[in-house]
């Protein structure tokens, strides 16, 4: 990790934990997992806070179901003790995309690969 990413990572938080989460955490937390995007989640000593530190930007979105759910105490059982039950038709975990160049463009949007062209349109003009 450069210099510079240390800093930014110490003085923002949006890329990571703030100097005072880590120094909580590293007081007050105990590691209890990681996810596959590298985002590390932790657990009060006497198990009543549970928090994660993300591995870049923060967004919550990129936290999966199954964490998601021992992070607000649905269930107890961590991700890695036992998995969710997934059905048959769910689809894999997916971020949030809306805003990048991933998100999805209806037909005749502008943004669009191809607009669609229209026939039973004809604009307007004064005579």
């Amino acid at each position: 990790m450069s210099i510079l990413s240390k800093i930014l990572r110490v003085v923002t938080w949006w890329n990571g934990g703030t100097l005072t989460t880590v120094l909580y955490t590293r007081r007050k937390g105990v590691k209890v997992g990681e996810d596959e995007q590298g985002n590390v989640f932790y657990e009060s000593r006497d198990g009543k806070k549970r928090w994660v530190i993300f591995n870049g930007e923060v967004e919550a979105s990129r936290i999966s179901p199954d964490w998601h759910g021992w992070l607000h105490h649905t269930f107890d059982e961590r991700p890695g003790d036992k998995g969710l039950a997934h059905k048959t038709w769910e689809k894999p975990h997916q971020e949030n995309v809306t805003g990048t160049a991933l998100a999805y463009a209806p037909a005749g949007s502008l943004r669009a690969a191809e607009p669609a062209d229209r026939r039973d349109y004809e604009a307007w003009s004064p005579e």
